[in-house]
């Protein structure tokens, strides 16, 4: 469902592309570890030391590919709309290749890889579907695939992903609601199993960095979802 439905702020509103072009600038300085990183730290069903080959989708600024280098030898690839956050990600030296590329048409090689992660981009889709059949495809039998989102709760409370085009010009990034449900759906459609999942409350750590959400104290405002792949595909009518 289109964002535009909850949207109680009413900015100008920019594609995908555009948007995280120009987000670039301040990206870093912006999205806060509380959003994602700290519930990355707090999965428990993932060992990320024993990964070889990871592609992360989305990969931005990479954020999460620095994240994961502290944890892991693995060769990391990036794959992002945005030739300007992909700029940025190779400046970190974590990765092992960064192409501009759709999470939903990657281009990667078929089970090529033993994790795949996304962080902060499905509320930018118009259709989960495809973004759980191309992780299936590019992720080995018994691999994970550990997204991070931005709640479906939070975004229908009324507030968008947005960014300061320039000071006091916020702009939208075209966004859509997708229910906890929807993710379930697509997933299990897809081959995966739900092995982990987790959500993230706006509290004390999130107040001290931005006091004025104080009348968004105890919502939820993101989750992590671990999904498995079987070890062998199952058939339809196999016992």
């Amino acid at each position: 469902m289109d964002h535009s439905v909850y949207d109680r702020r009413r900015y100008p509103i920019v594609d995908v592309r555009e948007g995280y072009g120009e987000w670039v600038r301040t990206y870093e300085d912006t999205v806060l570890d509380e959003m994602d990183l700290r519930l990355l730290a707090r999965l428990r069903t993932v060992d990320w030391s024993s990964a070889r080959t990871v592609l992360d989708l989305a990969c931005g600024t990479g954020r999460v590919g620095a994240w994961l280098r502290e944890r892991s030898r693995a060769a990391i690839d990036g794959v992002d709309l945005s030739p300007e956050m992909l700029e940025v990600a190779r400046a970190k030296g974590v990765y092992r290749t960064l192409s501009v590329a759709d999470v939903a048409r990657t281009g990667m090689a078929s089970a090529a890889y033993d994790l795949c992660v996304q962080s902060l981009a499905d509320e930018h889709l118009t259709d989960l579907s495809p973004l759980y059949r191309e992780a299936a495809h590019v992720t080995k039998r018994g691999g994970s695939f550990v997204l991070v989102g931005f709640h479906p709760q939070f975004l229908m409370a009324g507030v968008p992903t947005h960014f300061d085009r320039a000071p006091g010009e916020p702009v939208t990034i075209r966004s859509y609601v997708h229910l906890l449900s929807d993710h379930v759906k697509a997933a299990l459609a897809s081959g995966w199993t739900l092995a982990e999942m987790d959500e993230g409350l706006v509290d004390e750590a999130w107040l001290a960095k931005k006091p004025k959400w104080r009348e968004y104290v105890g919502l939820p405002i993101s989750f992590s979802m671990v999904w498995r792949l079987a070890l062998e595909e199952v058939r339809d009518g196999a016992h």
